[in-house]
C-alpha cells in the first residue's frame, strides 16, 4: 500500500485521487476556472505558472487564501505558436533556457537537448520563490510538460521540494507518466529508485499519473466517466486543464474545446457524482504537504 495513503487513514486497496488544475496563471481563463472549481469544490488543488502574463492576477487571488490549495508548476517550456513567455532570470542562450527567439523552449526534447542544469536549478528556485514572496502559502509543486523530470534534471527537482519542504509530482509507477507526456524512451528504473528513496524519507508520492484525455466535444462526458471508472487502486493524479471561455479559444484554436468542455463538466458536477458512484475518494496537497512537514519534526 501506498504509505501516502496509509498515512491518511485509507484501506489497503483503496482508490483515492488528486483532482488536479494545471496551468494557472497561464490565461485569465485558467485563473477563472481555478477559483471557481476550488470554491465549488470540483478540483482538490492547483498549480500556477509563475513566468505566464497572468500570474500577477492569480497571485492577488490567492494570496492569504489558504483554502486555497495552490502549488508552483514549475515551467521550463512554452508549447504554443504565438503565446510565449521567458524564464524569470535568465534569457542568455548560454542558460540553454531559452530559443533562438529568446523565448522558453517549445517542446521538453528541445531542452533537454540544450538545458544547462545549473541554470535551471536558478530559475526554478526563482519560480518557487517569487510566488511565495506574493503571498501564495504554496502546497507542493509539480512540472510542465514534465520539464523538470527529465534525466538530466529530475536529481535537482528532487532537491528542490526537499529543501523547501513540499512534495513533489513523481509517481511511485513511473512507465505511465512518461507515456502520456510522450516522453518516449525515458529509463524508469532510476525513477523507481529515486521514489523509493524520497518515499524513505517522508515525501509522499503518487502512484499514477492521468491527464486531460483530449477528445471531441461528442465524445467528452463518455471519455472522463471511463477515466475515473478505470482508475486503478492507489493515489492517482489527474492533471486538468480547465478554463473558462474567452481567451483560451484565441491561445490555442484547434484545442481550446479540450479545456472548456472539461470546465464544464467539472462546473456541472458530473465528475464528482462518478466518483461517487465508484467509492473513490479525494484528495487535496495540503494535508499531504503538511504530513510530510510534521514527520520532519517529529
Amino acid at each position: 500500500m501506498n504509505p501516502t495513503l496509509k498515512l491518511l487513514g485509507f484501506e489497503p486497496d483503496s482508490r483515492a485521487v488528486i483532482i488536479h488544475a494545471d496551468d494557472v496563471g497561464m490565461c485569465h481563463g485558467a485563473n477563472q476556472a481555478f477559483v471557481e472549481l476550488s470554491w465549488a469544490g470540483a478540483i482538490t488543488c492547483g498549480s500556477v505558472m509563475v513566468p505566464c502574463p497572468w500570474f500577477p492576477e492569480m497571485a492577488d487571488m490567492a494570496a492569504g487564501k489558504p483554502e486555497l490549495d495552490l502549488g508552483v508548476h514549475l515551467t521550463l517550456t512554452c508549447e504554443w505558436p504565438g503565446y510565449r513567455w521567458r524564464p524569470l532570470v535568465s534569457a542568455s542562450p548560454a542558460s540553454g533556457l531559452v530559443d533562438s527567439d529568446g523565448y522558453c523552449w517549445r517542446t521538453v526534447a528541445l531542452l533537454a537537448e540544450h538545458v544547462e542544469p545549473e541554470a535551471a536549478e536558478t530559475e526554478l528556485r526563482a519560480q518557487i520563490d517569487q510566488a511565495l514572496a506574493a503571498g501564495i502559502d504554496v502546497t507542493h509543486i509539480d512540472t510542465h510538460m514534465g520539464a523538470a523530470a527529465i534525466p538530466s534534471l529530475v536529481e535537482m527537482y528532487a532537491r528542490l521540494g526537499r529543501e523547501y519542504q513540499l512534495p513533489i509530482l513523481l509517481p511511485r509507477r513511473p512507465a505511465e507518466y512518461f507515456q502520456v507526456l510522450k516522453m518516449g524512451g525515458v529509463d524508469t528504473k532510476p525513477y523507481s529508485r529515486l521514489a523509493g528513496e524520497l518515499e524513505a524519507q517522508g515525501m509522499p508520492l503518487v502512484d499514477d499519473f492521468r491527464m486531460t484525455p483530449g477528445v471531441p466535444s461528442e465524445e467528452s462526458e463518455a471519455t472522463y466517466k471511463r477515466l475515473v471508472e478505470t482508475l486503478p487502486p492507489g493515489l492517482t493524479f489527474i492533471a486538468l486543464h480547465p478554463n473558462t471561455s474567452g481567451d483560451i479559444e484565441t491561445v490555442v484554436p484547434p484545442r481550446a474545446h479540450f479545456r472548456t468542455d472539461e470546465h464544464r463538466i467539472l462546473k456541472s458536477g458530473a465528475f464528482a457524482s462518478w466518483l461517487a458512484e465508484t467509492g473513490i475518494s479525494v484528495v487535496g496537497y495540503r494535508p499531504l504537504r503538511d504530513a510530510m512537514r510534521l514527520r520532519r519534526k517529529m
